[in-house]
């Protein structure tokens, strides 16, 4: 069976998608589109922006939504047996899967964005990957910090990133280690994603998710706050709103879809990250781009 993966925050590069718009006219309508939805040249900055430029929250989602998206509609061989998309990437699965409009689906993004990088700006905050740690020992290290500091995104074993505030996140480093995380470093992002710090855009999500149309998919998604498989709309809305807050089971997910018979995963969208992580879970599991 096949299982289509969607990647996240942090995939983008400086060129992103301009090999699709040079070779697809479906490509080229659909990129032109998301610029008179986003009421900016979107592709001027995938195509020829900056990294700084690109790393901006409100563009960096909708750009690696944009690339994955388009990815899988213009390729003929899109036929999932499954679908899951890491954070940001529900989305893109969700659209690649029919359940949302591509306009419908772009909108949220961008909402989704706005109202991150808003959260972002009311309270500095970061997030830093653990490498080489059990979940249950990172998570107690985050338990015994007097400051949000709480897991974010479980990606594969041996491999938990953390969110929370900067003075959090910097003694959580240095715990980590301690206890005998091969390393324990900060990323680049611009605020603590998937923690009770992104609280203040949920109440903006949730009102432009129940604005929007929700329609039968194609095959079920397994969704990052439950990492279990649904075709259900009602929860598909819940899990993608309580997902801002709450941590990204993509270990848990990869598991449940090998566990319902994924043995290609292929991922949809810029860069590999997806397909690393798969392998790590299981090297005999067959990964690939779609294109």
């Amino acid at each position: 069976m096949k299982a289509y993966l969607f990647p996240g925050q942090g995939a983008q590069f400086t060129g992103m998608g301009a090999d699709l718009y040079e070779q697809s006219e479906k490509a080229r309508d659909l990129f032109e589109q998301a610029n008179d939805i986003l009421g900016f040249n979107i592709t001027d900055i995938m195509f020829k922006g900056t990294a700084e430029e690109l790393m901006q929250t409100k563009v960096t989602q909708p750009a690696v939504f944009l690339h994955s998206v388009i990815s899988a509609l213009v390729s003929e061989d899109f036929k999932p047996d499954m679908v899951a998309g890491h954070s940001l990437g529900e989305f893109s699965a969700l659209v690649a899967n029919q359940v949302l409009s591509f306009e419908d689906g772009l909108g949220l993004v961008f909402k989704r964005a706005l109202a991150m990088q808003k959260a972002c700006e009311v309270n500095p905050s970061t997030m830093a990957a653990v490498l080489g740690l059990e979940d249950k020992q990172v998570e107690e290290v985050c338990e015994g910090i007097d400051e949000i500091v709480v897991p974010a995104n479980y990606n594969c074993p041996g491999q938990l990133v953390i969110s929370g505030s900067n003075r959090g996140i910097e003694i959580a480093c240095e715990k980590m280690l301690e206890v005998g995380a091969k390393r324990a470093l900060a990323l680049k992002v611009g605020g603590a994603f998937h923690s009770p710090l992104m609280n203040p855009a949920k109440e903006e999500l949730q009102a432009a998710i129940e604005q929007t149309t929700f329609n039968k998919g194609i095959c079920p998604i397994f969704q990052n706050y439950t990492a279990a498989e649904t075709t259900d709309l009602e929860t598909i809305k819940l899990n993608l709103i309580a997902q801002l807050t709450a941590p990204v089971k993509w270990s848990q997910s990869v598991e449940a879809m090998v566990n319902k018979g994924a043995i290609e995963f292929i991922e949809c969208g810029p860069g590999k990250v997806l397909q690393g992580l798969v392998k790590k879970f299981d090297r005999k599991l067959q990964t690939s781009s779609i294109i």
